[in-house]
């Protein structure tokens, strides 16, 4: 063969490479509480992996920056399980405490929220004679312990330190800055503000006149706006950039995930009961369009070429893949071991992650 040939041969198969990797869109990885991790082929929408976590009730789940590791909170056994992407193999489990839920990275650390005290189990409505005794029976307990965000160090593979929380501690958030954690806390009816560097107590923000059961948790692109649903208040809290509230915004029934997309100009949320996934205008905060989906669907994500959005439909054993220009179901994707969570690499703006800007 020829030198100008076989330059040729070579630079044509290196553009074919490049334009395949650059036609990649990626995978999802999908947190099921009866299973491990489904892995998604974004290219097909389809299943293709279940990745053993080797760890029962898997809830929380997180995705490094580079995509390598995979950090996933498995309830049952009070720890999480740090994978490789790449073998789909389990690298290491710390442990945590009781109850790990959400799980969220910054950086080489991952943050992880854990409940003491927790019972399991969906807890009372308010206002009923259940949930009067238990907060009676609360109130009485010296002993129960807070809620605590473990803060775990991803390359030496421990927990590292510990950031006091509220009772039953649900999501986590950052702010633009980094310089401060937000904490939402469903058992006090409570938003708090943490210092990132030492864990302190920074803020309380009571939402109880607003709602009970805040849950999810997300600030803004441009780091002006955090968001707050109140499961037991049909509503979303809108707080300011120094976290006072300046409205609130009537929801379907119990919303949990919220997102921006990433231009900042729409809110998504999951509203639970109401079976929808709602659209809001971020700048009007009036209601675009109600999704019609499926039942229990608590956390999704936006695919990273934001074309779609993958929802993840507990109790309809599916992921729903909605178009995000016509807002529209267009695929159901079988899951039956009860998904819970839904991130992706590349990273992707969705209620449990941030795409990296």
């Amino acid at each position: 063969m020829k030198l100008s040939h076989f330059l040729v041969t070579t630079a044509v198969s290196m553009a074919i490479a490049m334009n395949a990797h650059a036609d990649d869109r990626g995978k999802a990885y999908v947190s099921n509480q009866n299973g491990g991790v489904t892995v998604i082929d974004l290219n097909t929408l389809s299943a293709t992996a279940d990745i053993d976590v080797q760890g029962d009730g898997p809830r929380g789940i997180a995705v490094t920056d580079d995509g390598k590791l995979l950090v996933v909170a498995t309830r049952e056994n009070g720890s999480v399980s740090i994978i490789d992407t790449a073998s789909q193999q389990v690298l290491n489990q710390v442990k945590v405490g009781q109850n790990p839920e959400f799980v969220r990275i910054k950086g080489k650390y991952a943050f992880v929220s854990y409940e003491p005290s927790a019972k399991g189990g969906p807890p009372p409505a308010p206002g009923s004679a259940e949930a009067l005794a238990a907060a009676k029976a609360d109130e009485e307990d010296e002993d129960k312990e807070p809620a605590r965000i473990g803060i775990i160090d991803l390359k030496l593979g421990k927990k590292v330190r510990e950031i006091t929380g509220g009772p039953e501690t649900e999501g986590i958030e950052f702010s633009k800055d980094g310089k401060q954690l937000i904490v939402t806390n469903e058992a006090d009816n409570t938003v708090t503000v943490h210092s990132m560097k030492t864990g302190k107590l920074l803020k309380t923000i009571q939402t109880h006149e607003y709602g009970d059961r805040p849950r999810g948790i997300k600030v803004s692109p441009d780091g002006k706006t955090y968001l707050a649903t109140l499961e037991y208040g049909n509503r979303f809290l809108v707080m300011d950039k120094k976290f006072k509230v300046i409205r609130t915004v009537d929801t379907g029934d119990t919303p949990y995930g919220i997102a921006y997309d990433r231009k900042g100009e729409r809110i998504f949320v999951a509203a639970n009961k109401a079976k929808t996934l709602q659209v809001f205008d971020a700048k009007s905060y009036e209601k675009i369009k109600d999704i019609p989906t499926g039942n229990r669907c608590w956390h999704f994500s936006f695919t990273p070429d934001d074309k779609e959005i993958l929802l993840a439909c507990g109790k309809s054993d599916a992921i729903f893949v909605i178009d995000t220009e016509k807002l529209e179901v267009t695929k159901q994707i079988e899951n039956k071991k009860l998904p819970w969570g839904v991130v992706t690499y590349p990273k992707s703006m969705g209620s449990l992650d941030t795409a990296i800007k």
